[in-house]
């Protein structure tokens, strides 16, 4: 069986595809992500996956890389990582009872002919209406400041939603089934 690596340091997605009983090993890419390519965000969130596992790839004479790359879109504005407590305010009140969508682009690469595959989930996410205390309190936490959109479902972040339409596991950062049918064609 030819090795797969993991081309992210994401927790997250490292549980979704342990979760999926893949025997694999993760290596950080260092991939320097542009979130102003001028690309529609299902475009981009596949090009930025791609160029993680790309880097991986060329160290490996053969396996299997898996990159991805997720964001929110909200009235088509790309929301990635806040970073900073008050835009991860200024996004959690902008998405208060209002659905968005979460975008995960993946890459598959073989490292040995080269060959690969991009693809993008979309994941629709409807927030409750949150109080402004619930939000500080939440940002207080900075689990907002390190996530997708200012919140991880896997975390603190489940108790702001009041629904998905989708998949799961692309809301955490790995569109398992998704990625599982374009596996196997590797």
């Amino acid at each position: 069986m030819r090795k797969i690596i993991l081309a992210s340091a994401s927790p997250w997605r490292r549980k979704i595809l342990a979760y999926a009983g893949i025997s694999f090993t993760v290596e950080k890419s260092w991939y320097k992500e542009n979130m102003n390519l001028k690309f529609s965000p299902r475009e981009l969130a596949k090009r930025l996956a791609l160029g993680k596992a790309l880097v991986v790839a060329r160290r490996h004479k053969n396996a299997i890389v898996i990159g991805a790359d997720t964001f929110a879109v909200f009235k088509g504005t790309i929301l990635g990582k806040p970073r900073t407590a008050k835009l991860a305010k200024e996004i959690l009140r902008s998405l208060s009872g209002k659905t968005h969508s979460l975008l995960t682009g993946f890459a598959i690469v073989d490292s040995k002919t080269t060959r690969y595959i991009t693809k993008s989930v979309s994941t629709k996410v409807t927030f409750r209406k949150l109080s402004s205390r619930e939000i500080d309190e939440y940002v207080k936490t900075g689990e907002p400041l390190r996530a997708a959109g200012g919140y991880a479902i896997q975390d603190g972040g489940s108790k702001l939603i009041k629904s998905i339409k989708g998949d799961y596991n692309n809301v955490a950062g790995l569109p398992l089934k998704k990625l599982l049918v374009e596996l196997r064609r590797f």
